[in-house]
Parts: structure tokens; sequence; C-alpha cells
């Protein structure tokens, strides 16, 4: 069957629409902050499309706002995103189909994104996979995008209290992630099981600050070295 822009597009929107309302709340919240920091929302709309690192950009304010060097901020900025390393090594191949599209599909692959990505199993025959893979990256960009000038310029015209925002990006990967488990009946309960336990162990070990690098790590090194062990119980199933 022959691929179709329209049903690209559909799929590639639909697909990012768990994204949009965190991206919104969260954008929203980085806008405030750069706001009543001193830059308007030209800055946040600026600063999320050229940066575009979530959480980089919180801490960017803050760096901003202590008048850090450019030393200090790429650093931080690395020790921070360094995460995605992990996200790029599984997606190369993919994402190299999409041929000129392939620098902005890795400029665009946020924690969200990659997990949206992962949750993708299968596409139907009228879908340009490469392109849709792209959409979706550039979607979940506008919809951060507009969530930064949205929150810049509600802080502008209203007092509203945005405590716990945050918490939407937490929630957001807890649908993401059943999601996945769902959809994976053919795969083995292991793995994802593997990656939740390395998660917990390192948070206790680590603390919440520091200990997402330490567990992706652990995860990547045991899936790696029992990979022929999880494909045989597949096969087996």
């Amino acid at each position: 069957m022959k691929h179709t822009k329209g049903a690209t597009v559909k799929f590639a929107l639909r697909q990012s629409l768990p994204v949009l309302f965190g991206y919104l709340f969260l954008g929203s919240a980085f806008g405030i902050m750069l706001y009543k920091a001193g830059y308007n929302w030209l800055w946040a709309v600026f600063i999320s499309l050229i940066v575009y690192a979530g959480s980089g950009q919180f801490l960017l304010v803050s760096l901003i706002s202590s008048k850090a060097d450019i030393a200090t901020t790429a650093l931080m900025t690395l020790f921070i995103n360094t995460r995605h390393m992990f996200y790029g090594l599984s997606y190369i191949e993919k994402f190299k189909q999409g041929k000129w599209r392939y620098p902005f599909m890795i400029f665009t692959l946020t924690d969200e994104t990659y997990s949206v990505n992962s949750s993708i199993l299968s596409v139907p025959e009228n879908v340009d996979e490469p392109k849709a893979r792209f959409l979706i990256g550039e979607f979940n960009h506008f919809y951060w995008i507009v969530g930064s000038a949205l929150g810049s310029l509600l802080s502008q015209l209203i007092p509203i209290d945005f405590t716990g925002i945050d918490f939407s990006m937490t929630a957001l990967f807890v649908v993401i992630f059943i999601d996945l488990i769902r959809n994976n009946k053919g795969k083995s309960p292991i793995i994802g099981a593997v990656g939740v336990f390395c998660a917990v162990i390192c948070l206790i070990i680590f603390g919440a600050d520091k200990f997402l690098l330490p567990s992706l790590l652990i995860t990547v090194v045991i899936l790696s070295s029992f990979k022929k062990f999880f494909e045989t119980e597949e096969v087996a199933k």
C-alpha cells in the first residue's frame, strides 16, 4: 500500500497527543520562571526554539539569573542531558531512514519523544514511518514552544499559582509506561522489570537528583549482556 501524507500526519499527531498537555503545563512553568527572571515571552520562544532541553531550560533560567559563565553553563547542561546519549543509540538506524530529517529528529529527541517513539510497535501500511517519527518530534517541539509563550504571557496578565505543575510530566511518563506494557504483550515482562528494579536501587543509593544516569547505564549493561536470553524467551512464547 502506498504511503499517504494525510495518514502519516494523522498518525504522528495522534501519537504526540499524550505529550501535548504535559508540555503545555511544563512549558508554561518555564515561561513563568523566565518572565520572573526579567525576560518576556519573545525570549521564552527563542530559547525554546534553539535550546529545547526541558530540565536544561529550567537550569538555564537559574544560570542566567546568577550570571554564570559560558563554561559553567555548558558543563551543567552536559551533565543534565548525558542520558540522551542512551536514547540516541537505540534510534540511529531508524532516524537515518529519515534522510535530511535526521539532524532534526536527533534535536527533538527529548525524554517524552523517546517514550512515545518506544511505544510505537508497528505503524499502518499507509503511514511513512520515518516521516511520522520526524513529525512526532516536531509536534512535541511546537507544543513546548506554545507552552513557553503561553506561560510567559499569562504570568504578565494573570497572577496564577503554578505550584506542583511539574508533576504533570511524572504523570505523563506513568501513562506512557503503562501503555507500553499493555502494547508489549509479545515481549518479556522481565525487560520492564529490570528497568524498574535498577531505577529503584539507584534511587536508594544515589538519591533523587543523581539516580537517572547510573540507572540507565546499569539497565543498558544488563539488557545487553543478557540479550540472547530475552530473545530466546520471546521466541519460546
